[in-house]
């Protein structure tokens, strides 16, 4: 990047961040689960068009694209997004990539050591693989149950998938008991994020939900910065 004789960025020139945004962009239409209605995102005013202003509607679920599980989605009187301590989602997290193509298993989670207060963001085959369409993949790499209650007994304190859901559709059991297990236990769920341009190791996260009141879940912009 161009320098000036003191040493100092030219200006109009612009570091480089180096924050990865590990979000998914929101848009009319786009990829949700099955049983949820379609996310509508449309102008409704538009200056390009030779309107005064430009304005947007949108209207979509809690748990559209990227976002944050409380434990209200799944627990009978649960806390609520809007309850979750903010250092829940900010602040250290490790990035794991799983190869199995199917599901987080015990075989390959359990060498990695997972410690109290962390924060677990996992990479599978989902990232390069799930969000190339609008159509929902029905066979996501997904949490099995005896992964989730290994995180609550390690004590993790909020786990990320790259994907919709850390349950697989279509196996109730399943979808029902991964988000009991760790929602149940306090641990706060990030799902829909993709880990595409990321390389397993630590980060700082920052990952903060909008503040809807009495939330079950709440759309999130993720950002991650490695250390």
């Amino acid at each position: 990047m161009a320098k000036d004789s003191d040493g100092n960025l030219k200006r109009g020139d612009t570091p480089k961040s180096p924050w990865i945004d590990i979000s998914i962009p929101l848009r009319n239409k786009m990829v949700h689960w099955p049983t949820d209605p379609e996310p509508r995102i449309e102008r409704l005013l538009d200056r390009d068009k030779g309107d005064p202003i430009t304005l947007t509607e949108i209207q979509m679920v809690d748990h559209a694209g990227t976002h944050i599980d409380a434990p209200l989605h799944f627990i009978t009187g649960g806390k609520t997004i809007d309850q979750m301590p903010i250092n829940t989602t900010v602040g250290r997290a490790r990035v794991i990539e799983i190869k199995d193509t199917e599901s987080i298993k015990m075989e390959e989670l359990a060498p990695y050591n997972l410690q109290r207060g962390e924060r677990i963001l996992f990479k599978t085959i989902n990232s390069a693989r799930c969000y190339r369409t609008d159509e929902f993949v029905e066979d996501h790499v997904y949490f099995s149950t005896e992964a989730a209650q290994h995180m609550v007994d390690r004590g993790v304190r909020a786990v990320g998938l790259d994907y919709l859901s850390v349950g697989i559709y279509g196996d109730e059991d399943n979808l029902h008991d991964t988000h009991q297990i760790l929602l149940g236990n306090g641990v706060y769920i990030i799902e829909g994020i993709n880990l595409s341009g990321v390389k397993a190791g630590h980060y700082e996260l920052v990952c903060l939900p909008l503040l809807l009141e009495r939330g079950d879940a709440a759309p999130a912009r993720a950002i991650l910065k490695p250390v």
